[in-house]
């Protein structure tokens, strides 16, 4: 099996991998299929962008968690919207910890939504390595003369 081929069969498994842990879903399928030859970095920029945003909403939740009175509203707001920004690149596991999380903000449950707020962390840390490594084995698949597969 030449190089290239060999390349495309690790970046097949590894994307199937994926999806069938549950790291990704449908919704990256989607957003893999807006890229084109006329913007072929967009699915790079748009996690790119979740990454930074995210990291931004998790430091956001641990200062909200770290107040003498936590503001629940405000606390749900940060939740939810990494809800909204997990679940449009299709980052199924941070989502569900989400859903949890926004349960123990409702119940106004500062225990729970500490242990939510680290799983949350935990899920997003998984999927961000997950996903620099898929586009790590794309750009070597590139270099090699190869072309991604569409899904």
């Amino acid at each position: 099996m030449d190089a290239v081929a060999q390349l495309q069969r690790q970046l097949t498994d590894y994307k199937a991998s994926l999806y069938n842990e549950g790291f990704l879903d449908d919704q990256f399928t989607q957003l893999q299929q807006l890229q084109d030859e006329s913007n072929p970095k967009f699915v790079v920029e748009v996690v790119t962008l979740f990454f930074k945003d995210s990291e931004r909403l998790l430091n956001e939740l641990a200062i909200s968690l770290e107040q003498q009175s936590v503001d629940f509203k405000r606390l749900d707001a940060h939740v939810h919207q990494l809800k909204g920004s997990s679940s449009s690149i299709g980052a199924q596991r941070v989502r569900n910890a989400c859903m949890s999380f926004r349960n123990h903000c409702e119940e106004k449950n500062i225990e729970g939504c500490l242990k939510c707020l680290q799983q949350v962390k935990n899920e997003y840390s998984l999927v961000k390595n997950k996903l620099q490594t898929l586009f790590t084995l794309e750009q070597q698949l590139v270099a090699a003369g190869g072309l991604i597969p569409v899904q």
